[in-house]
């Protein structure tokens, strides 16, 4: 268990947000970013001093631009900020570590330029639980992984790959691989860890052969 972690009674009820479609944060993975637009400056450097969290969305692609910017996806994904350095070129370099899934209950006004929403984390309560390998059909995915790799030309350490935790490999595959919005979404909604695994096998099976459709019920509510 990482120390560093929190639980769930350390939890914000107002946070900033990063919308960014593309980037999935799923708790437990680690997401480096390279920040240097003005305003999310601003909420990385008040993001330090008070908590060290703020949270990863999806915009919406589908969905018409609003008065503070893109649509965003309903839930997204809590991060601790992990790691932090300055370049002498004025941009941040961090990391973020996932912590727990949210909902959007309301966005509020801009701060410095960044969006903030009230969350709500009760419904990925499990999200604190150990995750359970044998939920992972381990070689049901790298089964999966090779012919989708190939298909993509994606050059892959084998042995690294091998010798992840199935849990972790779920995680690290569904944040890395190359999907779209949407499947990147469903991905981030599956209910459990298994529902995740299942779904990141159908995706990488169909991508293989060049269907890019979403799984039965994968898509993002």
């Amino acid at each position: 268990m990482d120390p560093f972690q929190p639980g769930p009674e350390q939890l914000p009820a107002e946070i900033a947000i990063f919308p960014l479609a593309g980037a999935l944060l799923l708790p437990g993975g680690k997401l480096p970013l390279n920040i240097f637009e003005p305003r999310y400056m601003a909420m990385t450097l008040d993001s330090l001093a008070h908590g060290r969290m703020f949270g990863m969305i999806q915009g919406d692609p589908t969905q018409p631009r609003g008065e503070r910017g893109s649509s965003i996806f309903q839930v997204g994904c809590l991060g601790r900020l992990s790691s932090f350095a300055e370049t002498e070129d004025g941009r941040l370099l961090i990391t973020l570590t996932g912590v727990t899934r949210f909902r959007v209950v309301e966005e509020l006004p801009l701060r410095r330029g960044y969006r903030r929403v009230i969350a709500d984390y009760t419904p990925f309560a499990d999200d604190f639980e150990p995750p359970s390998p044998e939920q992972v059909r381990r070689a049901a995915i790298l089964e999966a992984l090779r012919p989708y790799f190939a298909a993509k030309g994606i050059d892959a350490n084998w042995e690294a790959i091998e010798e992840m935790a199935a849990p972790s490999l779920v995680t690290t595959l569904a944040m890395v691989c190359p999907f779209g919005v949407p499947e990147k979404q469903a991905l981030l909604e599956a209910p459990t860890l298994k529902d995740r695994a299942d779904s990141l096998i159908a995706l990488l099976r169909m991508e293989a052969h060049g269907d890019g459709e979403l799984p039965p019920g994968g898509r993002p509510s």
